[in-house]
């Protein structure tokens, strides 16, 4: 008892001794910033971050002898950039393996996560939403362990778990009949509107700050099709309810066109995928404000990978259905002005590509400052997290990350960026060793 006696001891101290240590100013000097929430450019300024957050942006001027300075006087500088489609917490990714996150144990699921959380963070996104797991609860401990400091990566907000059917979409697939499946890995199953609202609940009280219901089938799983319903519009509804209840809400993985009315109807707040919307959708998305969160970068990815590395021949298939109409979808949804947030489902593809998403919006619809935009106020809004992330404006978190050139005239500079800080921190480029600790959480 008295070694753990001493060791909180200690560990109370450092506590109070960080927390007392005087607050830091960190200058950054601008060449050029990218401005989304005017949608101008600025030329030569100087931001200057104190305890983590922005409290002026004003033209260059040099600040007092002595001070922090962040030298990206010959780089754009962008806000940091969001992901509102990630997959962080599950770590291992895609394979050729329907039941692959039945492979890892929970210790070595959650140590790939912190490794994929760094990754994502040192290529500019800063922020991210992780829309579920296979393992219940696991984002919400990477989560915090980020907010600690004691991993490096991105803000993150967390599902918990899947609102699914047993069997669905949200469910790991492809197991032997007699392979019995963790109950960790069920902790969002529901089988009536009364345990969709009976497991949001329980996953709202255990640290999710928002519910994921899979409202449809799914490419990516064995024996379920993107255009079917697999929650009713009643079950949807209660889960959506029982959120807005906790001060929270609901987004809805659907593909198919009926999927995507009825979740909106039950009250979602964004609709993941929406690959087989149609008019009505789209209008009714518009009508009701809600978002869109279209992945059209990584269906090219999982037909080039699926079909080199083996992927199940059905995944293949809903792939090539799903891929094209989505980007007919979204194009039809840039000219109609619906809310189009910027998600990848980062875990399908590579973590640390997401950048490469930002081209394909370009070429379907949108200008290179809307989808800068999408990537940072539109998705911030969709957070319900303005006033934190998406801008560089005084009160918003000194999250920014900078590109040689000008994404404006070439969007595809931010596939691989140079700099990124973090809370006035440099995670990664120049300025990391210039003043301040490199370690951002």
């Amino acid at each position: 008892m008295r070694i753990w006696g001493l060791a909180l001891a200690a560990m109370l101290a450092a506590t109070t001794a960080q927390a007392e240590t005087p607050s830091q100013t960190v200058h950054v000097h601008a060449g050029k910033l990218i401005d989304p929430e005017s949608g101008q450019v600025l030329t030569d300024r100087l931001i200057s971050v104190t305890d983590g957050r922005v409290t002026s942006l004003t033209p260059w001027s040099a600040p007092p002898a002595g001070a922090c300075v962040i030298d990206w006087s010959a780089y754009t500088v962008l806000p940091g950039l969001l992901d509102m489609h990630t997959h962080v917490s599950d770590g291992y990714g895609q394979t050729n393996d329907p039941a692959e996150p039945l492979k890892h144990s929970a210790t070595a699921t959650i140590l790939k996560g912190a490794e994929t959380a760094r990754v994502m963070l040192h290529s500019g996104f800063t922020t991210v939403r992780d829309v579920g797991v296979y393992r219940g609860l696991s984002d919400v401990a990477l989560r915090d362990a980020i907010e600690a400091g004691q991993v490096e990566g991105p803000r993150m907000t967390v599902a918990g778990a899947y609102i699914t059917v047993p069997g669905g979409g949200g469910a790991v697939t492809g197991a032997a009949p007699d392979v019995g499946i963790p109950a960790d890995f069920r902790l969002g199953e529901v089988r009536s509107a009364a345990e969709a609202r009976d497991r949001s609940r329980y996953l709202l009280q255990q640290g999710a700050d928002f519910i994921k219901i899979i409202g449809t089938g799914a490419v990516l799983a064995i024996g379920s099709e993107p255009g079917q319903l697999e929650l009713t519009e009643e079950e949807m509804k209660a889960a959506c309810d029982e959120a807005r209840t906790h001060g929270s809400y609901c987004i809805v993985h659907a593909h198919g066109a009926a999927g995507i009315k009825a979740a909106i109807r039950a009250g979602a707040r964004s609709i993941e995928h929406a690959s087989l919307i149609d008019d009505e959708g789209i209008a009714l998305a518009r009508t009701r404000g809600v978002w869109l969160d279209m992945d059209v970068f990584n269906g090219d990815w999982i037909d080039e990978t699926g079909r080199r590395e083996g992927w199940p021949a059905e995944y293949l298939r809903k792939n090539l259905e799903t891929t094209e109409v989505q980007r007919i979808g979204f194009r039809k949804a840039v000219k109609t002005g619906v809310k189009l947030s910027y998600g990848t489902d980062a875990g399908v593809y590579p973590f640390g590509l997401g950048g490469r998403q930002f081209a394909y919006m370009v070429r379907y619809g949108m200008t290179p400052m809307q989808a800068i935009q999408s990537a940072t106020t539109v998705s911030a809004a969709l957070l319900n997290r303005s006033a934190d992330v998406g801008a560089l404006s005084p009160g918003h978190f000194g999250d920014m990350i900078a590109v040689k050139g000008d994404p404006l005239a070439d969007i595809r500079l931010l596939e691989k960026v140079d700099g990124v800080i973090k809370g006035g921190r440099v995670v990664k480029g120049p300025g990391r060793d210039g003043c301040g600790s490199a370690r951002a959480n």
